[in-house]
This record gives structure tokens, C-alpha cells and sequence, in this order.
């Protein structure tokens, strides 16, 4: 049987199966309007998840990168405190080497410091391999990393096991929160993509009551052992990935249109001739052609396909992050990274036990309100799945900057006030510890999930992956800076450890009041206004023109049909 080739994706192996002129004047207006498209299928929260199960199990499959992160950090916190780990590592105890805070947050920070790098690189990674293969990619770094960590014999080799696990952490972190938006359905996109978060805050709690079980170990296995446990999860996860789709907008952009219409089709659990998931595919497809255009335009010299074009074209398309029309969006999503980190919740995470003796308590207590916070965490994150699509983002990053900030300032005031002897004002202590457990749950519902969220939603579609690259780079170079630095607060001044993070609490909130839009429900138009510039018209008018060239590329193709119906389209 001939075939005839009429530019789009799929199979129609017969005229009845293929769209209707008015079917196909229906499709293009969805996917010429990418709010009606979100519309048409239904439901936000937790009916639209229930709605989209598949694509909720391979979202927390990917977001499971997360989960890695958060079982390293976990994993720190009750470490640092265990007597054969000190012996091991005799430079990070405070009682051996005057210059352990600062040996003590190296060791901690190296790990951000090896995730920014990953970060740097994933987004080459992501373009070039595959989102899929790029998170391959991720694990293959961690469980090299993880290794090295688990038989470290010198502070050298700890060092070094960290800064390599590190790498496949920012590997992961960056391309999962891509993966996912480019897999997600309109509807339930938000609340996807605080799986991210949830499964941080969910690997921290595994990882440290792993480890409060291990410390009762008589041997250097205490702190070893949580260590080789962590590579479970991500073999598990990787002999595991065959089956997870592949990005459509990957495949579109990769010229793989059959493809991307087969996966968008089995991502949706609907037929390929399903207006909205023809719709989804002209979308992605007009966008990946828009953007290969836009590269065209800005650097004709670097499009001959060769090696060291292709090298200069990734440097400069990070260059294009930081252009007049691009600066403000780049600016946004770094900064909403940073504040995400100098609120203050790493610092909590990876040294809560020290603080909590800040407040007074004996050993064994500070190990299970570390535990409790990290649990109250979660607490917070939990509801943030179905608030971000309902209330937006904007709301929740404004209570979230008030009540941290809030929480920061009575917690400061009591360490200064009473730190000098708190066997005499235990009610103040336990004020102090109450704080920080409604920080944690503030912080889980606000800028815990947000910042992950938002990046995929201010850039437009031909600055997204190096926009959300560079914001999750900012994300791991201020997660080191906090780790370097808040040993020594701690050290050299307990009440400006939280002094110092209800500060930029309150800066986190005058800037969101002032800077940060509201991207949920909100038009390309509508965030151009936002932004000063006309990325979001200039793209959407390019997409609707091809759009439009592909309503005519499927009107033509019904007509040969219509006309000899023996004909086997190959759209």
C-alpha cells in the first residue's frame, strides 16, 4: 500500500480514524489557547492526580532524585553527632580541632558544591540524551559517589564521595522538575511538580531515622552503613527506567513526531485522535519549531551542526538567559532559589541537633525534635499539592515570608534572652522549640514547593530548559553557601544563627510583595505585562503561525483521503 508523508506525527490507518475538518478546527483552537486546553480536562488537586494516574507514578518516579537528596541531608544530620564518625573524621569535633566548624560545614557544603555543577550540566545533558537518559545519567554519579562515602578511610575521600554524589543529585534535580512539567497535563502541573519537593522532605525523614537506628551500632558501620543504604533506592530506580516514557516535548523537539503523539496518547490514557491530545502534540511540535527558529535569529553562524558549533550554541544560549528581553525572568528564578535557602531550612536541617541544644536540651531529646521537625515538614508540604493550583503561588510564598519570619525572630529572642541558663526558664526552651516546628510547616507549604514550581512557569518555552537550569544551579550555590556558613553561626553566636534568617525572612517578603507575579491561571499576555517585554506574545504569535500551517498540513491530509481512501496516511 502507498504511503504519503504530510508532515505531522502518528498513523491513521484509516479515513474514519482521521479528524474531521471541524474536529481539526477544534483541535487548533486548544492548542492556539493554552488555557482552554488546561480547562478541557478538568478538575485541579487531587481528582485531577486521580484523573491522571499514570502520569503521577512516572512523575514520582522521577521525582525520586529528590528522594536521594533528601536522604543525604537526613543522613548528615544525626552523623555529625555520632561518636564514631568523630573518631573517623577527628577535625569536623569541635573538641579536637578549634576549626571544626568550619572543616564540619566544608564536609556538608560539598555536596551543593558538586549538585551545582550536576545542575550546570544537565541541561546539556537533558537536550542531548533525553530527559530520561539524562536522570541515568544522575544516578550513575551517586551511586559512584555514595560508594566513596561508604568506605571513606580519611576526610579527603568523604570530601571527594560527596562532591561526586553531588553532581548526580544536581543532575537530577534540575532535569526532574522538567521531566515533569513537560509530561504533566495542564490541569494537575503544579500539584505534579511539589512531588519534587515532598520527596525531598520524605528522603530526609527516611534518612534520619535510618540513622538514629544505626548510631546504637559499636562499630564505624554506625554511620557507614546508612551510607551504602542510600544506593538502594537509586539501583532500584534504575534497572526500573526502561519502561518510563520518554518527554513528548523531547521527542517533538528531536523531530520524533510519531513518537510524541504515541507517548502524549499513552501519558493521557486517551486515542491518538483525541482533540486534546492533538492538541498537546501541535503544541509541542509548533514550539520545538518555534525555538529552533528563535536559534536561527539570534545565532545563524552556529546552526552547521558541527561539534564546535554546537558547543558554541549551548554557551550562548546561556548567554540569551541574561538578555535585555530575559533578564528579569532569570533574575526571578534565581532569586526565588536563593531565598529559598537563606530562610534558613537547610541550615535547620543538616544542624538541628546542634541547635536544639542552643535551647537547652539533652542529647537524646534533641534527636527526637529533630525528628519531629522533619516529619512537620512534610506536614506542610502535604497540603501545598493541592493549594498551589487553588490558591496560587504568590499567596503562599507571602505567608510562608511572614510566618518564618515571625517564627525566626521570637526563636532568636529567646536563645538571646535566656540562653545563659535555661535549666531556669525550661518554658522559654520549649517556646523556642515549639517555633521551629511551625517554621518547618510554614516553610513546607510555602517556599519549600513553590520555588521548584515556578521556574518551569516563567520562562517561556525557548529560554525554559537553560532558565530552570540556571535557577536550580542558584538553588545548590546558596544550599553551599548555607552549609559552609551556618556551622560557625551556630558556633559563634546561636541567637544570630536565627537573627540572621528572620532577616532574610522578612527580605523573602518585601521582594515577593514586589517582584514575584502570580503564574497560576495567568496568559502568556498576561505575565508579558509582568516582565516588560514580549516573549510571551512574540512566541505564542510564532506557535499559532505554525499551528496554523499544520491545521492546513491535517486539512490536506483529510482531502487526500477523502479522495483515495486505499491510501495508508502517514501524518
Amino acid at each position: 500500500m502507498d504511503k504519503i508523508e504530510v508532515g505531522g506525527p502518528g498513523q491513521v490507518p484509516s479515513p474514519s480514524q482521521t479528524p474531521t475538518h471541524e474536529e481539526i478546527a477544534g483541535t487548533t483552537k486548544l492548542a492556539k489557547d493554552p488555557e482552554a486546553l488546561a480547562r478541557s480536562y478538568g478538575r485541579t488537586g487531587m481528582a485531577g492526580l486521580i484523573g491522571s494516574a499514570f502520569v503521577a507514578r512516572c512523575a514520582l518516579f522521577a521525582a525520586m532524585g529528590g528522594f536521594l537528596f533528601g536522604y543525604d541531608q537526613g543522613v548528615v544530620s544525626v552523623t555529625l553527632v555520632m561518636d564514631h564518625f568523630n573518631d573517623m573524621f577527628p577535625r569536623i569535633d569541635s573538641e579536637r580541632d578549634s576549626a571544626a566548624g568550619f572543616w564540619k560545614g566544608f564536609m556538608t557544603a560539598m555536596l551543593q558544591l558538586g549538585a551545582m555543577i550536576g545542575a550546570a550540566q544537565a541541561g546539556f545533558l537533558a537536550d542531548k540524551f533525553s530527559r530520561k537518559y539524562a536522570m541515568f545519567i544522575g544516578f550513575i554519579w551517586f551511586l559512584i559517589g555514595s560508594a566513596l562515602q561508604t568506605g571513606a578511610g580519611s576526610y579527603a575521600m568523604l570530601v571527594t564521595g560527596r562532591a561526586i554524589g553531588g553532581v548526580g543529585i544536581g543532575v537530577l534535580s534540575m532535569t526532574a522538575p522538567l521531566y515533569i512539567s513537560e509530561i504533566a497535563p495542564p490541569n494537575v502541573r503544579g500539584a505534579l511538580l511539589v512531588l519534587e519537593e515532598w520527596s525531598i522532605v520524605f528522603g530526609i525523614i527516611v534518612a534520619f531515622y535510618i540513622t538514629y537506628g544505626t548510631r546504637f551500632i559499636e562499630s564505624h558501620w554506625s554511620w557507614r552503613l546508612p551510607f551504602l543504604l542510600q544506593m538502594v533506592p537509586a539501583v532500584i530506580l534504575m534497572a526500573c527506567m526502561k519502561p518510563l516514557p520518554f518527554s513528548p516535548r523531547w521527542l517533538a523537539g528531536q523531530g520524533r513526531h510519531e513518537e510524541a503523539l504515541e507517548t502524549f496518547a499513552r501519558l493521557r490514557r486517551l486515542p491518538e485522535t483525541d482533540e486534546r491530545v492533538v492538541a498537546e502534540w501541535l503544541e509541542v511540535r509548533a514550539e520545538a519549531t518555534v525555538q529552533r527558529e528563535v536559534q536561527a535569529e539570534r545565532h545563524p553562524t552556529l546552526m552547521d551542526g558541527s561539534t564546535s558549533s554546537s558547543i558554541k550554541l549551548e554557551f550562548a544560549s546561556w548567554v540569551d538567559t541574561l538578555r535585555r528581553d530575559s533578564y528579569k525572568r532569570t533574575l526571578c528564578g534565581i532569586l526565588l532559589m536563593f531565598f529559598q535557602q537563606f530562610v534558613g531550612i537547610n541550615g535547620l536541617i543538616y544542624y538541628s541537633p546542634s541547635l536544639f541544644e542552643t535551647l537547652g536540651l539533652d542529647f537524646e531529646m534533641r534527636l527526637h525534635m529533630s525528628g519531629v521537625m522533619n516529619i512537620l515538614q512534610i506536614v506542610g508540604v502535604t497540603p501545598a499539592i493541592f493549594l498551589m493550583d487553588r490558591v496560587g503561588r504568590r499567596p503562599l510564598l507571602l505567608f510562608g515570608s511572614v510566618a518564618m519570619c515571625i517564627c525566626h525572630v521570637i526563636v532568636a529572642s529567646m536563645v538571646g534572652a535566656f540562653g545563659h541558663d535555661w535549666n531556669s526558664h525550661q518554658s522559654a526552651a520549649w517556646v523556642g522549640v515549639a517555633f521551629i516546628f511551625i517554621y518547618m510547616i510554614a516553610f513546607g507549604l510555602s517556599w519549600g514547593p513553590v520555588p521548584w514550581a515556578m521556574p518551569t512557569e516563567i520562562f517561556n518555552s525557548t529560554m525554559r530548559a537553560k532558565g530552570v537550569a540556571l535557577s536550580t544551579c542558584s538553588n545548590w550555590f546558596n544550599n553551599f553557601i548555607i552549609g559552609l556558613i551556618t556551622p560557625a553561626l551556630i558556633q559563634h553566636s546561636p541567637y544570630g544563627a536565627f537573627a540572621f534568617f528572620a532577616v532574610f525572612s522578612f527580605l523573602s517578603g518585601v521582594w515577593t510583595y514586589f517582584a514575584v507575579p502570580e503564574t497560576s491561571g495567568r496568559s502568556l499576555e498576561d505575565m508579558d505585562a509582568v516582565w516588560g517585554d514580549d516573549q510571551g506574545r512574540s512566541d505564542k504569535e510564532r506557535t499559532s503561525a505554525v499551528v496554523s500551517r499544520l491545521e492546513r498540513e491535517l486539512t490536506l491530509a483529510r482531502g487526500i483521503l477523502d479522495c483515495s481512501p486505499q491510501l495508508e496516511l502517514k501524518l
